[in-house]
């Protein structure tokens, strides 16, 4: 990582009141390792060091924000790509396990390299999609929190999400500017699949200023059987939504 790379990580981590100055060598191993794979692979679209940085790095820890992931948990990334924001989250957090989810195996397989790599025994890859697994023993009210960041509309997050927490689990949507519409939209799916809203945060990312908002969904009654949908149907038919 260059020093131009090492401040701005330093700037906007302390803009989320981190201290990530023990922690800037593994950013920039981790840096390195994005930047080599993508060689090779498609991990993401960002190559650029300032954007990894911003866009990836300190994005993904923005769901820090307000202490939902304190203490010791059993997290779930769903849709986790490259590694994002699992990989940042248990560099900076070490007491919590991760499991790191995708259904692209590249991009686990990734992960699980990149973990191993850095040092991380608090990440676990899972290939997989979202549709089957939050019906399986041991997945199913298996995770204390999920976590997504800008995987689907609200709706569809509420679906697939709320299987893998029990009563009192939370999930932690890292999304951009939200409507209106879609937040209505996704209160009325997390009702129905046994979840309320319980904190909506809207931000700016730090450095860029961009729109950020973080949803929190508290699981409060059993998620019918029926859910989620099977796979596919949750992204082609949300519940109370509308897809354009």
């Amino acid at each position: 990582m260059t020093p131009e790379g090492r401040r701005l990580l330093l700037e906007a981590a302390a803009a989320l009141e981190l201290d990530l100055t023990p922690r800037v060598e593994v950013f920039g191993q981790l840096l390195q390792l994005l930047v080599m794979a993508a060689d090779q692979v498609n991990l993401t679209s960002l190559r650029d060091e300032r954007d990894i940085v911003l866009k990836h790095f300190v994005d993904s820890l923005t769901c820090l924000r307000g202490g939902w992931l304190g203490g010791e948990r059993r997290v779930l990334d769903l849709g986790t790509g490259a590694g994002f924001p699992a990989l940042p989250l248990a560099i900076v957090r070490p007491e919590l396990a991760i499991t790191a989810m995708d259904a692209t195996r590249k991009k686990v397989e990734f992960v699980g390299r990149a973990a191993r790599e850095l040092g991380l025994t608090n990440v676990e890859p899972l290939v997989g999609r979202a549709e089957a697994l939050g019906r399986e023993p041991g997945q199913r009210e298996g995770y204390e929190r999920v976590v997504t960041r800008a995987v689907a509309a609200l709706p569809i997050l509420a679906e697939l999400a709320l299987p893998f927490l029990p009563v009192g689990g939370l999930l932690v949507a890292q999304k951009g500017a939200l409507s209106p519409e879609e937040l209505e939209a996704g209160t009325r799916a997390a009702a129905a699949v046994g979840g309320e809203v319980r904190a909506v945060d809207a931000f700016a990312l730090p450095v860029l200023g961009d729109a950020r908002t973080l949803v929190v969904i508290e699981k409060t009654g059993p998620t019918p059987e029926r859910y989620p949908r099977r796979e596919g149907v949750p992204n082609k038919q949300p519940l109370f939504w509308k897809v354009t």
